[in-house]
């Protein structure tokens, strides 16, 4: 157990890290690239802990509905549900292990303990795709297309949703929490260090490109050519590995305290607001606590919050000035109006999500209806989603090399172009990509029905290309906006309203697919696509995509950013470049620490 002790470390230093013993850290032999990497390219323990989440998330996610359609004869609209409420449990429970983290456990012990959940998770998947009891009978092709085919019951099912929801719960403890660990073994008042930290990102994120790519690749082939078994016991031993090499490291690490989480002075001000609702404004807000030293000025939006600062008299009194339950503070009132007030913004961002989960769902249950042949081979239909990831990591390259340098041209401003810019990109791209799927699916429809006929599955590329593109901008935009705007003590928040948009828009896809089914009596949504109309449900997104692009539009004109203070004393822009570098490397660690896709 790590123990809190307030001395200075011995290189004169006391950025809050410990050792695993509880004493002030020894920098010659703990953090750094000692704990970063056990010499020459042996994997580094927080990177293997996400390439393993990677690999067992990505493999499942983007294979699973596959297998719920051909092996436990699940309807198709039910298992893209199925998928998608997994995945948006996942992200919405990385918001709890963060606030864990934050308030309690610390980061290592938060890791830990959900890395070994996700382990547990992925042997209990293996098990219910491997014995034969968790299946239903065989189907025929002939009862297939006929619809007889006797579909996974409630005890098959049990073992299924217990694997995947515990999957669910360690996996989003993992996302939240292990870049910040990685993070923590580095001083960044230490210019080498500060250095070392951003290589450390770099290879962070390779390693979740190439458990993202391994996973799309390797793992989905297994599963569908050798064993599901196999598949997910690859992905558990790996898991197993990494808790091992996380474990190990022990006495390597710095460990730094938890220090209590932003959502607490959030639920602490409403709730105070709501119990003094009845109380009167004072005449002045200079009357409210500690309004001169407030760290952010007072403003009048949302005035019924300012309610949580007024002090009254009976406490006072009591000498309860500074207890939190009782009164909040100038400063932590307008940090929740800081929050408030990016919520609009955050409403038009869910949608893009809903967008990305069909490429995980049913435009890969359309590949299992094309001609999917390159010579003998047969491209696994979860494999073409690897066009979604190269998409990512181009869009991402020329988005560093070339968009934003020649936008910083053209408009003088370090940023190139502004976070919200940069969202509403990838919202017209998201609009697109359903645009071009829903004619690609009423070509591969007509071609099945009146000609008999497969076409290509690579026809499926430029919705993966479109959507790929899109998360290049609208993920980066999300995450600067939120880093940006959220208020300097609660930069964790941007973490959390970045996951409950990927959250919240796994969850609205399952919402529609549900709404849908039960306004056309299931006739769009079938498990054979041939006789469904998919491509009416991909025009219905893309409509709603213009409608909320509509929405954005407004809201982002109304949006005043808060002012970044930029040292332009450099003719050449020197320090102005810097301060955005600085800004860069902020939002790449908050990135990587809420991966869930996990890609750029």
């Amino acid at each position: 157990m790590v123990l809190v002790d307030g001395h200075a470390s011995k290189d004169g230093i006391n950025d809050g890290a410990l050792d695993f013993r509880g004493n002030p850290v020894d920098k010659s032999r703990t953090g750094g690239w000692i704990a970063a990497g056990l010499i020459l390219g042996f994997p580094l323990p927080p990177w293997f802990q996400q390439f393993a989440e990677r690999v067992c998330v990505m493999g499942i996610s983007m294979n699973l509905v596959t297998y719920l359609v051909q092996d436990l004869h699940i309807p198709t609209a039910k298992s893209a549900t199925i998928v998608t409420n997994f995945m948006g449990t996942l992200n919405l429970l990385g918001l709890l292990a963060g606030f864990l983290a934050d308030a309690k456990l610390g980061r290592y012990l938060t890791v830990a303990i959900f890395a070994s959940i996700t382990a547990l998770g992925v042997i209990l998947l293996t098990l219910a795709t491997t014995l034969p009891r968790m299946r239903p009978p065989q189907c025929s092709d002939y009862r297939r297309q006929h619809h007889q085919c006797i579909e996974a019951n409630g005890s098959q099912l049990a073992l299924l949703y217990a694997a995947l929801y515990t999957i669910a719960v360690g996996g989003g403890g993992i996302k939240s929490n292990v870049s910040g660990f990685g993070s923590d073994q580095f001083d960044t008042s230490d210019s080498k260090e500060e250095k070392a930290m951003i290589f450390f990102f770099n290879r962070f994120y390779f390693c979740i490109s190439i458990g993202s790519l391994f996973a799309v690749t390797v793992l989905v082939y297994i599963q569908d050519n050798v064993g599901r078994g196999w598949g997910y016991g690859i992905s558990a031993a790996a898991m197993a590995i990494a808790v091992a090499i996380l474990l190990g490291g022990t006495p390597f690490y710095r460990f730094k305290m938890p220090r209590g989480s932003p959502l607490t002075v959030i639920w602490r001000v409403l709730f105070l607001a709501w119990r003094k609702r009845n109380i009167p404004y004072p005449s002045h807000p200079s009357l409210l606590n500690e309004y001169h030293n407030a760290k952010v000025s007072h403003t009048q939006r949302f005035m019924c919050l300012d309610k949580a600062a007024i002090l009254e008299d009976y406490y006072s009194a009591s000498g309860n000035k500074y207890n939190p339950w009782i009164v909040s503070t100038v400063t932590q009132v307008e940090e929740v109006k800081m929050v408030i007030k990016l919520l609009p913004i955050w409403s038009t961002c869910i949608l893009f999500w809903t967008v990305y989960s069909q490429m995980t769902t049913f435009t890969i249950e359309q590949a299992t209806f094309m001609n999917r042949n390159i010579g003998s081979f047969i491209v696994p239909s979860g494999s073409l989603s690897v066009f979604l990831f190269i998409s990512i990591l181009l869009f991402t390259s020329l988005n560093e090399r070339i968009f934003v340098p020649y936008a910083r041209k053209l408009t003088h401003n370090a940023q190139g172009i502004t976070s919200l810019q940069r969202v509403g990109v990838g919202l017209i791209f998201a609009m697109v990509a359903m645009v071009v799927a829903a004619i690609v699916e009423k070509q591969r429809r007509e071609a099945a029905v009146q000609q008999m006929t497969k076409i290509s599955a690579f026809w499926l590329v430029p919705q993966f290309f479109l959507v790929g593109a899109g998360e290049a901008f609208a993920y980066v935009g999300q995450l600067e906006f939120f880093i940006r705007e959220a208020p300097d003590r609660m930069k964790s928040m941007s973490t959390g309203l970045f996951l409950s948009t990927l959250a919240m828009g796994f969850f609205v896809s399952s919402l529609l697919v549900s709404l849908v089914g039960k306004a056309t009596n299931k006739s769009w949504l079938r498990s054979n696509l041939n006789q469904g109309r998919l491509d009416n449900f991909y025009w219905m997104l893309a409509v709603l995509g213009v409608l909320n692009f509509l929405a954005f539009l407004v809201l982002a004109m109304k949006h005043q950013y808060r002012i970044q203070h930029y040292n332009s004393s450099n003719v050449n822009g020197e320090n102005e470049q810097n301060d955005w570098n600085e800004g860069i490397t902020s939002e790449i660690e908050m990135k990587e620490k809420i991966e869930g896709k996990e890609e750029p």
